[in-house]
């Protein structure tokens, strides 16, 4: 494999805290989704400044690295280099301190996450099949459209299998004998008994006939368990016939409890949920649909969007059209794609123009994490122009009662899922859409005006200021200037630490150059590191090799951290002392940090002799 990531993952993995701290890891379109053993380790600053890293959040029991739409690449790349599985951690709790909420949504999260590219597939498959039915290409009474439509319904009809093994490995069980537990569900024999109507029973324990096709509670449940009577099993059952007993006793305690117990109460979790849906249908709908369009932005931003979509599933499975998600999310990706592309034509900037032109393009397809924390939550004003317009065409929308009839992506290329037997459902969306990003250009655009502005007389002011203040920096020490290449130290000679000069001290005192912050006192009390209010970053160092006299002959007179003015007194020192102990008292004066667009000048002629709070050196742009 190529070495293209190597260096952001070997980066990303050091600082979540190493490979044994990774309990789980996962991916969504965007986002690699650590769980950890332990999530006080983890350095989000750090990983923040990594390149190739947009954003990190630590939310839902999760460390969520948001990497871009190339994410399963970087995720395959750590896998093949790593190594490790999904139970990689120490087989103990991850120290999260999360909650039962956060828990929740971690499970939900691990559980749908990947099997969410088959159901938008499917969904789009759906999509394709009713524009061929809108151009006459196929009718409803042919054999292409009875196979397609099978084909996209596959999916759907086997959620529990899919949800069964995606569930296990959430949840470190076998994956394989979770999906034989969801195939007992969805078996023809027993589709058949539940066609035949007669009573069931089981070892004299009756069983609920359920069409468990579709479903999705009632394997969570049944995975649920398994987990744990797997666990138990391993413990008690010896290795020699481990392989065979334990797989047995699981699908048959497990099978009969499931279909016995916890299927039928999955079963009636979802006909209260389909309940619940008519309801909200029946008293203001529409609020899901407005609520849903202006706060999905913030959803994606804490990484917690996955947690409804159960919710989306079984409303489209229980009532075959769904608004939950589908209205709203495509509303709110769309304007953020929209804000974005305004920036891009708005910005003076050429870096942030790149991103907004291309992260734009992305949201319009769905994909809004690239533009909202590249672009639009940096500058705020298309963040919630963005949001603003989504709620304006959601309110039409929830208001229209718009539904989508199959799941898929959230873009623009989900306006096919539209497309029924009510015309005007389509009509709907897209009125919708006009409102949405009209009134997002309009208010994006407005609002540039202020803040594009502000931003740029901001920019000048800087490069105004980074053009005409130079860094004076006074002579700390009073003595003769010597050039540095004449100190007795290569280290310091050769300019290895940096450029500067140095001072033979007539006087044992040092003083702040600058007004500063005290960044390190060595414990030998003989040299300080400075960093000025400019962030010019300057060693003071007392005499050659003196660390070996470890402190004696010296005294500070400020701690770590402090802020010192210019001229306040930083170490004293007995010159007497430390000279007659057989050290030179050369004091070299290094800026540590000089970079390629700076200079340094000298204010003073070699052997002159200066007083303390003297001009020294000058810090200049090239």
């Amino acid at each position: 494999m190529s070495g293209k990531y190597d260096d952001l993952i070997s980066d990303i993995i050091d600082n979540v805290g190493g490979q044994s701290n990774i309990a789980d890891l996962y991916h969504c379109q965007t986002r690699l989704r650590f769980v950890l053993n332990d999530f006080d380790v983890v350095d989000v600053e750090k990983m923040k400044s990594i390149q190739g890293v947009t954003q990190v959040v630590v939310k839902g029991g999760q460390c969520q690295v948001i990497i871009g739409t190339h994410v399963k690449e970087v995720f395959d790349a750590i896998k093949s280099k790593f190594e490790f599985s999904s139970d990689s951690g120490n087989g103990e709790n991850p120290k999260n301190n999360s909650g039962l909420f956060e828990k929740a949504i971690d499970f939900i999260s691990g559980t749908f996450s990947p099997i969410i590219p088959a159901i938008a597939g499917a969904g789009m498959v759906k999509a394709l099949l009713a524009l061929l039915l809108l151009a006459g290409l196929v009718t409803r009474e042919s054999q292409s459209y009875y196979i397609v439509n099978f084909m996209a319904d596959a999916v759907f009809y086997f959620l529990p299998m899919l949800l069964a093994y995606s569930a296990a490995t959430k949840l470190k069980c076998s994956p394989v004998i979770a999906t034989v537990l969801g195939g007992i569900l969805l078996h023809p024999s027993f589709a058949h008994l539940k066609s035949l109507g007669d009573p069931v029973e089981i070892f004299n324990i009756p069983v609920r006939l359920v069409n468990y096709g579709s479903s999705v509670v009632p394997i969570l449940l049944i995975v649920w368990l398994q987990s744990y009577v797997e666990r138990y099993l391993n413990k008690i059952v010896p290795n020699a016939v481990k392989i065979i007993f334990v797989p047995m006793l699981t699908i048959f305690s497990v099978g009969i409890v499931g279909l016995t117990l916890l299927g039928p109460l999955g079963g009636f979790v979802g006909d209260y949920i389909a309940v619940g849906f008519n309801v909200m249908q029946s008293f203001g709908g529409w609020t899901i649909v407005f609520l849903i369009a202006t706060f999905w932005p913030i959803l994606v931003m804490f990484g917690i969007h996955y947690s409804i979509t159960p919710l989306s599933i079984a409303q489209i499975t229980t009532m075959g059209v769904e608004n939950i998600i589908g209205p709203g999310a495509m509303l709110a990706n769309v304007t953020q794609g929209v804000a974005a592309l305004i920036v891009s034509r708005r910005t003076t900037d050429s870096s942030t123009k790149q991103i907004a032109n291309s992260s734009g393009i992305t949201a319009l397809m769905g994909i809004t994490e690239p533009a909202l924390y590249g672009v639009n939550i940096p500058k705020k004003y298309p963040l919630v122009a963005g949001m603003i317009g989504s709620a304006c065409g959601g309110l039409y929308a929830g208001l229209a009662d718009v539904y989508r009839y199959a799941t898929g992506a959230s873009g623009l290329p989900a306006i096919p899922l539209y497309i029924g037997e009510n015309i005007w459902n389509l009509f709907n969306i897209l009125i919708a859409l006009v409102i949405a990003v009209v009134v997002t250009g309009v208010l994006t655009y407005v609002l540039s005006l202020k803040y594009e502005k502000k931003s740029q007389e901001t920019k000048e002011q800087k490069n105004f200021e980074k053009m005409t203040d130079d860094e004076i920096i006074f002579n700390p020490v009073k003595g003769k200037v010597i050039p540095l290449s004449s100190v007795s130290d290569e280290a310091f000679a050769s300019e290895a630490l940096g450029p500067g000069i140095a001072i033979e001290p007539v006087e044992g005192k040092v003083v702040a150059p600058f007004d500063c912050t005290v960044v390190s006192l060595l414990p030998s009390k003989h040299a300080v590191c400075l960093e000025s209010d400019n962030g010019t970053e300057l060693l003071i160092h007392v005499g050659i090799d003196t660390v070996s006299l470890q402190g004696k002959h010296f005294e500070t007179h400020v701690e770590e951290g402090q802020k010192v003015k210019s001229g306040q007194l930083l170490i004293s020192f007995d010159m007497d002392a430390i000279a007659n102990a057989g050290f030179s008292l050369q004091t070299p004066i290094i800026v540590t940090n000089l970079d390629g667009q700076s200079k340094l000048g000298y204010l003073s002629s070699d052997e002159n002799h200066l007083e303390i709070n003297e001009k020294l050196l000058v810090l200049s742009q090239a």
